[in-house]
């Protein structure tokens, strides 16, 4: 197997982990507990998951495929921010949709080309590689959460 093939594999299995461990989460709770805050200084299911959407409609669909999209990063952790489950689940799995497909089309020449992230320039395989990184922090927060919400009624996500 080439190294390609390889990331490749790697981030299909670890996207799939993350948005299947992030819904069956969600699945549990109900939309109060969706769009609860632990503390005030602190994000919500909902906020978490809008915040991982626009990341990847921002790094991934503008930034490798070129289409319009004006983030706007604030509103993503907006303490007013009330989704309902349906809603939820739409722009996890339309965002996730996303991210699979363009990784699974992804030639070599995308995958070595470069976008600016925070100031720095970054190969897109990086960019995806730290969205990984970066979705499995969040998970781990969703997760806590719905420990928090559920008590002993959580039913664990993992295997």
């Amino acid at each position: 197997m080439d190294d390609l093939s390889f990331h490749k594999r790697f981030l299909t299995g670890k996207f799939g982990e993350i948005r299947r461990r992030l819904l069956a989460a969600c699945s549990q709770l109900d939309e109060a507990a969706l769009n609860w805050r632990p503390t005030p200084e602190s994000n919500s299911v909902a906020n978490l998951v809008l915040h991982i959407a626009g990341n990847i409609h921002e790094r991934i669909g503008a930034s490798m495929l070129e289409r319009p999209y004006d983030r706007d990063r604030a509103a993503e952790f907006d303490s007013t921010a009330n989704l309902t489950r349906e809603r939820l689940e739409q722009v996890l799995n339309e965002a996730f949709d996303l991210l699979c497909t363009t990784l699974d089309e992804a030639t070599p020449e995308l995958l070595q080309q470069t976008q600016n992230v925070r100031g720095n320039e970054r190969s897109n395989l990086l960019v995806f590689h730290q969205a990984a990184s970066h979705f499995s922090e969040h998970l781990g927060q969703v997760l806590y959460i719905a420990k928090m919400r559920l008590n002993e009624g959580y039913q664990t996500t993992s295997i």
